[in-house]
């Protein structure tokens, strides 16, 4: 398989089609069989790592991190040749604790204690793509700007990005950064999958006119695009979480059902035609994939050299219409 690449927005920076989603390090995957993962995904030329400071999760928030770090200690020669984007926003305490007093969210004071602590567990000297996790509406954007100005002044970051961000806040802090003289946001990570479009009528739109790369998390929609009824009559674990409340809802799950159906026509692997139509989408840099295990990274892979008809699209769109874009969506 060949690996495709793509510049991340309207940078020069160069990224691999998938991104390697690592939220499943250390909660479902332990230090080797993650190093394992991270080994397959450089050998296909997958060089887009995206973490967040809060994986792990629990009393393990920053495990996923220290996973990483350890793997990009064993080769000196990983750090060169990966993308490596993290993110600061949440509370890095105990669940059900309330944070301290600028222990979280987008303020200067935690920006920078946030960016050393991941630095120190990621064991690097710079984060290529730092991230706000979610919008902080006390911050102002003059101050994340003013942060982010001196990490990158200091070597620490070189690009910042958003993720969770609708789109008028996107414009809100790209106007902003312009300001300043400053590049902005390069990127967003947002829900975006065919069951999941709203992000079609702003978020995408504005992406695309600031020259953000948009970066979709949850592609597989929970597992529900995943081929799960399939699974399922085969005796493959039950479905939870999104996924059983969509199969519990009849008529989510007619729909479910024809996409499969549809894909059995075809010959097609649900998952792989779920990755591959994001990869259709305009301004679309690359979904993220989160396996937990080498042959789930393998199948993920085939994604990026699967080319969809024409034909196969409209009727992906007739069983998941997207809202169209906005004003449309809402107005005449």
């Amino acid at each position: 398989m060949r690996m495709e690449y793509t510049q991340l927005g309207r940078t020069g920076l160069k990224v691999s089609r998938l991104v390697l989603g690592t939220m499943n390090f250390g909660p479902q995957a332990d230090e080797q069989a993650s190093h394992a993962i991270m080994d397959a995904a450089l050998e296909a030329g997958l060089n887009f790592v995206d973490t967040a400071n809060v994986y792990g999760w629990g009393d393990d928030k920053g495990r996923t991190e220290e996973i990483i770090g350890s793997w990009l200690a064993k080769d000196p020669a990983h750090r060169d040749k990966v993308v490596l984007a993290t993110k600061v926003y949440g509370n890095m305490g105990p669940d059900g604790v309330p944070a301290w007093p600028n222990h979280d969210k987008l303020s200067a004071v935690n920006i920078r204690r946030a960016v050393d602590a991941s630095l120190q567990r990621l064991g690097t000297d710079h984060i290529d793509v730092y991230q706000f996790h979610h919008i902080d509406r006390s911050t102002p954007f003059d101050e994340i700007w003013q942060a982010v100005d001196v990490l990158i002044q200091q070597g620490k970051i070189l690009y910042a990005g958003s993720s969770n961000f609708p789109g008028y806040k996107i414009a809100q802090a790209n106007e902003a950064a312009a300001r300043r003289g400053m590049v902005g946001l390069v990127s967003e990570q947002c829900l975006y999958n065919l069951f999941e479009r709203r992000a079609e009528m702003e978020v995408v739109p504005a992406a695309q006119e600031y020259g953000l790369g948009v970066i979709p998390w949850s592609p597989l929609h929970g597992g529900a695009l995943g081929g799960v009824i399939r699974k399922q009559v085969e005796g493959g674990r039950r479905a939870s979480g999104r996924t059983a409340d969509l199969l519990a809802d009849p008529a989510q799950k007619a729909r479910i059902q024809a996409y499969e159906d549809l894909l059995d026509k075809h010959g097609l692997d649900p998952a792989e035609t779920a990755l591959a139509w994001l990869l259709t989408r305009p301004g679309v840099t690359g979904p993220i994939i989160g396996p937990r295990t080498p042959e789930q990274l393998r199948g993920a892979l085939r994604a990026v050299e699967l080319k969809l008809s024409d034909e196969l699209l409209a009727a992906l769109d007739e069983i998941f219409p997207g809202p169209g874009p906005s004003p449309e969506a809402f107005a005449w």
